[in-house]
Formats: C-alpha cells, structure tokens, sequence
C-alpha cells in the first residue's frame, strides 16, 4: 500500500456532507479531495488518507540531548527523522523548510516501521526521536514505529507541540516513552496570533503526560525577545508548572534565531536565558536548563537533594557524568528524576546522516 493510500483515522462525516478530522483541535472539515491545514492529512472520497505514511525528509542520529532531552538515557543516541507538514503555523519556526512543505518530492526517503526498528538497534540507538514537525500530524506512523521500536528494546520519543485532541491524545501517548513538548509561551493572546493555536490544548496534553502517564516528560519554551521573554510571564509559567506537573519535570528555554517570518526579531542572548532559569529556579523547579548557548551552569543536571553537579554539559557534549544507573546521586542518594542506566561513554555532539534499506 502506498503512502497515499494510507488510511488516516480519527474522523467523521458531518451531516453536510464535510468530513471532520478530529486528531487536532483545528478540526479541519473538508470536501473532496482536500487536505487539513497540516497538509498531509486528505479526504478521499468516504476516507482520509495519510500522505506521508513510510516517507521521511531524510535520517540521522543525534545525540539525545538535542531533542532536549536531558535526563532521558543522558549521553545516548538517537535516531531522528521528520516527515513534512505541521498543524501549527508558528511564524518563527526554526524548521520551517520541514514542517511548511508542500512538496512531497522532498521526502525522498522511504521506510517501514520494521526498517528504522532495525536501523536504531543496529546503530546502538536507545531510542528513535519523531522530531523536525510535529509527530501528531503522522501519528499513525509513528505509533507503528514505537511498536516495532519496542519489539527491539528501543525507546520512542515525540518531539512535539502536544496540539492534539483527548481521544488521539490517549492511544498516541499510550505507545511513547518520552516526549519533549513544546511550551512556547503562556499566553493565549501569543498562541492565537504567532502560531494559529490555543494554549490550553497544550496545557491539557502536559497534565495528562504527568497525571496519565508514564511517559517521560520535559518542556521546552524558545523565548523570543520581546514576544514570551518578560519575567512576569516566565514566573507565570514557572509557577504553573511547578503547581500542576510538579517541580520535577525539567524546563528548558532556548534561544530564537531570525528565520521564517520573524526575520527582523533579534537573537535571543545568553543572558536572557539565564534570567529565566533564575526565575524558574526561585519558583522551585529543580530541573531547569539553557539551550543553544553554551551555558556550563545551564547545561548541567544537578542532584535535587544536594545540589551538587552530577551531569556537566557545555551544549550537546558530557563532560562529566555522577549519576548511578538506578537514578541516584553518589553523594547523598537522592533520586534524580528521569531515565537513566549503566553509562559508558557519551555520543558526543555529532549529527550522523542515516541511510535506511526501506526493503529491510
């Protein structure tokens, strides 16, 4: 069967003939023939069909701390991959000649759920990362891929904006181990005029993650200067995360570059950064991180209990690595939140372009 004929589900017919997508909250309803405002999603007569099952915009293996994912399998790789398409329309997206595509062309690579499996076990990948746009517009593909993942003892990771309904919501999350979701403000007024959303979607998806799941979660919030970077709305977001996920749960903020249609916005600098990990440290969360700086302070995981550096990072690289393979501190035996086991040596920061066999 070929990505085109690829049955999509989450959806209904409405009495005027429209058929209603119901995996987002865009509930796109279309006539013959047309996509979702996520491009990949199409009505075909009485179906809609899924146009990038099996494709991707290309392979590689990263290191996992790139997704951010700092305190799931800390130093291990991953294999990542995107497809096209996004239910998003972020204006300052970072990976917009992905997830803005309209050209199928573009996802010259072709394989199966068995295939990246085999791939991510044969290259000593801990985990496949569904990461570049967003997973939940290729949830049918992604969640096979997790079950042919767990068959070899991989870990799936979504990569995500959490912009999804309950019901896909439930069966999506029900086959990840991790995810890295995308917090990227905390105001509705910014969801509604930069990416075409809501914040209380997004809000739903992260207390479901921690109250429903056992899926591994961190946040991620990219500040942009002048947009989400004020200190009121980063302790409101601090606040609210320590008061409904609980002081656990790691938060990064990252920096914004010029590109898409922000091109004029400026770089977000490094002590802006670290203004908001102060900020969200005195809210108390004890997980809190920079990222696309190098920041060894930001970077590094510290034992909640004694406060000393267990994970020194500058970036993606370890260098220096304290915590046990049972989760604990060497120090004091606290429990340090997350996923971790025996630990050998790092990836590194190197990005390893992945050619896969789509026959295998």
């Amino acid at each position: 069967m070929s990505a085109d004929e690829y049955p999509a589900r989450w959806w209904h017919m409405l009495p005027d003939g429209r058929m209603q997508c119901d995996l987002c909250p865009r509930d796109c309803r279309l006539h013959e023939g047309q996509r979702g405002a996520c491009f990949v999603r199409k009505r075909e007569g009485d179906r809609m069909v899924l146009a990038t099952y099996g494709r991707s915009s290309g392979f590689c293996i990263d290191p996992v701390e790139k997704k951010p994912l700092n305190q799931f399998y800390p130093g291990s790789s991953i294999l990542s991959f995107g497809t096209a398409g996004c239910n998003l329309a972020c204006k300052f997206c970072q990976n917009w000649d992905i997830s803005k595509s309209r050209d199928m062309d573009r996802l010259a690579d072709r394989a199966s759920p068995e295939a990246i499996a085999a791939a991510a076990a044969a290259n000593g990948c801990r985990s496949v990362a569904f990461t570049y746009n967003d997973p939940v517009i290729f949830a049918e593909y992604a969640m096979d891929i997790a079950d042919a993942c767990r068959e070899r003892g991989v870990a799936a990771v979504a990569v995500t904006a959490g912009y999804m309904h309950d019901a896909p919501r439930r069966e999506f999350y029900g086959k990840m181990d991790a995810a890295n979701v995308d917090l990227k403000a905390f105001t509705d007024e910014f969801y509604f005029r930069l990416c075409g959303a809501r914040l209380k979607p997004i809000l739903d998806t992260l207390a479901f993650l921690v109250h429903e799941t056992g899926v591994w979660l961190e946040i991620t919030t990219l500040l942009i200067p002048g947009h989400n970077d004020s200190d009121a709305e980063i302790e409101a977001e601090s606040r609210w995360i320590a008061r409904e996920l609980g002081p656990d749960v790691p938060l990064h903020f990252t920096a914004f570059h010029p590109d898409h249609k922000m091109p004029d916005v400026p770089a977000t600098p490094a002590t802006t950064l670290r203004r908001a990990r102060g900020i969200a440290l005195a809210e108390g969360l004890r997980y809190v991180y920079t990222g696309n700086v190098h920041d060894d302070e930001g970077g590094t995981t510290y034992c909640p209990g004694c406060r000393r550096a267990l994970i020194v990072r500058d970036w993606y690289r370890i260098r220096r690595y304290r915590v046990t393979p049972e989760g604990k501190c060497p120090d004091c035996a606290a429990t340090v939140d997350g996923r971790y086991e025996l630990f050998e040596r790092p990836f590194g920061p190197r990005r390893i372009p992945l050619a896969i066999d789509h026959h295998a």
